[in-house]
């Protein structure tokens, strides 16, 4: 039976009401943030709300009375609801408004952007952040010539170089801000816990060792007990080998080689190798692993890490915590930040690259929403390879539009025009991508041999998609994020972190 529009208005009614009985419900989120924050707390739960449930009907209908869809309020949600009542007649007093409307929440997003990034060049264009190579430390032209062509954010990655040579690369970004007149924000990657191929056995003295798919290999911290002959990769990481357990996923250099283990011992685990796309065929020491199936007890923030915020602090504008996952490794790192009696501590990135901190993407923006400003990264490589692939569009989107409603920019990272970057020629794919990436709030680009070619093709694509940007969807599915937030039924409760540890 088609929906009359009495009907229309009295599930509109139910809806609004539905909204704030969930404000209520999950309020004990609202109460540690400070009041710069609530309008966009709020909004944000609101939005969780909507989309844990299948909107699809309720979007026809608006669509055939002539109404607003609610396909484009993500960051004013409650609102643009209310503004739809009133147009059916409905009457609210002032105070019963919601405050977040649509310029309300533009502007909030704009001004957590600015804080974080510093102004765009270009308005509704997003701000581009290069990768520095190591040789970035001596190049003073290059580094000019970055800045010139629409780099505003400098990204050091910790996991390579050392202090000099960061030292070294700030001292040329300060350099050419001197003679451009332009400013850069200095962005500090923490390296986060190294899981990355180490050869014990075969191979160990070149680097590499070649394979193909059928073969087994080794997982263990030692070579004790095998032939020179064998496979052997460390993780490099103290007590991965313990949890995995047979049947689990195990991915090696972004993907590049895919196996199972098969039989785990003491101290090690046999992988078979069912998948080799690389064209060499050979696993290279220092590569990434993932184990995507395994739960592995390793922190997001190491010894290394804490080692290197001293350093870090004295001279970043903007922090990326890598491999973040639950809320209580916000609160550690935040306890090392204290320890520094910091007057002014660069605002935290948190890097989302893990199925864990896909789900725990809600809780993980109401805990540092404690502390803003902040921003959070769409960290494409290691997420891609641990959610898998076929995912990786689909959960870009719902990171993109939830960061949206709670006002928080998004960093679009990984592999953007990476062919470009790598030959000097893209792909049709990147170039569209590329497109989609222009949503976010800034883009990541990786290092490569072509950075000018790149910040000269992405600022023409930002140009040409800049008037019609939007994160804008036409059938409200519910988001499984959303889902496992208000299903779960279970607020996120943190164990108090001790200072001193």
């Amino acid at each position: 039976m088609k929906t009359t529009i009495l009907q229309l208005a009295d599930e509109l009614a139910q809806l609004e009401e539905s909204l704030l009985k969930a404000t209520r419900e999950f309020e004990v989120y609202l109460n540690p943030l400070p009041e710069s924050q609530i309008v966009s707390a709020i909004n944000l739960i609101q939005y969780l709300y909507f989309r844990s449930k299948d909107r699809k009907s309720l979007q026809e209908c608006l669509h055939y009375y002539g109404f607003s869809a609610l396909s484009n309020s993500e960051n004013h949600l409650h609102r643009q609801l209310q503004t739809i009542r009133e147009r059916l007649g409905h009457v609210y007093p002032e105070s019963a408004l919601n405050p977040c409307t649509y310029k309300f929440s533009r502007k909030k997003l704009e001004q957590n952007s600015k804080l974080l990034f510093g102004k765009p060049a270009q308005a509704n264009m997003p701000v581009v952040m290069v990768t520095f190579a190591s040789d970035f430390a001596d190049n003073p032209e290059l580094v000019e010539r970055l800045l010139l062509n629409g780099m505003q954010v400098a990204r050091i990655n910790c996991a390579h170089d050392n202090e000099q040579v960061w030292m070294d690369m700030i001292k040329q970004v300060r350099l050419a801000e001197e003679k451009t007149g332009l400013s850069c924000k200095i962005y500090f990657d923490l390296a986060g816990p190294k899981i990355r191929t180490c050869l014990l056995a075969k191979g160990k003295e070149e680097g590499k060792v070649k394979v193909e798919e059928g073969d087994l290999i080794w997982l263990a911290e030692t070579n004790e007990g095998f032939s020179e002959e064998d496979v052997v990769i460390s993780p490099n990481e103290k007590g991965i080998i313990s949890t995995l357990e047979e049947n689990h996923r195990v991915f090696i250099d972004d993907g590049e080689f895919s196996g199972i283990v098969t039989k785990v011992e003491p101290g090690k685990a046999a992988v078979k190798l069912i998948r080799v796309a690389s064209k060499k065929g050979k696993i290279k020491s220092e590569k990434g692993i993932n184990f995507p199936d395994t739960e592995l007890n390793i922190p997001s923030l190491t010894e290394y890490d804490k080692a290197c915020l001293p350093f870090i602090c004295q001279h970043a504008d903007l922090l990326g915590y890598s491999f973040v996952k639950t809320p209580g490794d916000i609160t550690r790192l935040s306890n090392e930040l204290k320890k520094l009696a910091l007057k002014h501590p660069p605002a935290i990135i948190l890097k989302i690259e893990t199925p864990e901190s896909v789900k725990n993407l809600p809780a993980l923006l109401f805990e540092a929403m404690k502390n803003p400003p902040f921003g959070i990264m769409i960290a494409r490589g290691d997420l891609a390879v641990e959610i898998g692939f076929g995912r990786m569009g689909e959960i870009q989107d719902q990171i993109s539009w939830i960061c949206e409603a709670a006002h928080v920019p998004v960093v679009w990272a990984t592999q953007v025009l990476e062919n470009l970057q790598k030959s000097g020629m893209p792909t049709r794919s990147e170039i569209t991508d590329a497109g989609q990436a222009s949503l976010a709030e800034c883009i990541m680009i990786n290092k490569g041999n072509h950075t000018i070619r790149v910040l000269k093709t992405l600022k023409e694509i930002m140009l040409r998609t800049a008037g019609h940007k939007t994160k804008k969807r036409f059938i409200f599915r519910p988001l499984s994020i959303a889902i496992d937030f208000i299903e779960s039924n279970n607020v996120y409760r943190i164990e108090p972190v001790p200072e001193n540890k």
